[in-house]
């Protein structure tokens, strides 16, 4: 495995590598970027549910794979979440992102959770900002050519 195919695959949100990240697993459905994620323990904040850092983590990661489907390499200026409801352990969640609209230089997306029986379980604004076209490129090298075909849709 080359250096640069390992660091993509130790990626916090969605590395399968990682041994403490969410392995978000995400496939692109059109403009859209979808994943399940099942809470375990270490996920936890309060006793049962999951740490609020954590849901803004996993809809930060699927605003950036949502800009991925778009063909756009841009990184987080500014985020909003909004917490509907606690997320539990060991429940499937589905997390889901959308780019809403492009100004150019700046992306607005919005982000989604939802329980398996379609409860909005907490959702997310970002504004994000276009990478310089050089980083876009050692990106599009890191990511795209390296990225294995079970992840793509």
């Amino acid at each position: 495995m080359s250096a640069q195919d390992a660091a993509r695959r130790y990626c916090f949100g969605c590395g399968d590598l990682n041994p403490a990240g969410l392995k978000l697993d995400f496939h692109l459905k059109g403009k859209k970027a979808i994943a399940d994620f099942v809470p375990k323990e270490e996920h936890q904040g309060y006793p049962g549910v999951v740490h609020g850092g954590l849901v803004a983590t996993a809809l930060d990661e699927a605003m950036g794979w949502a800009m991925y489907a778009v063909g756009v390499w841009a990184m987080t200026g500014k985020m909003e979440v909004r917490f509907r409801q606690p997320l539990p352990l060991h429940q499937r969640v589905v997390v889901s992102a959308e780019v809403i609209r492009n100004r150019g230089r700046w992306l607005e997306l919005r982000g989604e959770i939802h329980s398996q029986e379609g409860r909005l379980m907490a959702e997310s604004y970002g504004l994000f900002m276009r990478v310089p076209e050089e980083m876009a490129r050692e990106l599009e090298e890191t990511y795209v050519e390296g990225r294995p075909a079970s992840r793509e849709s």
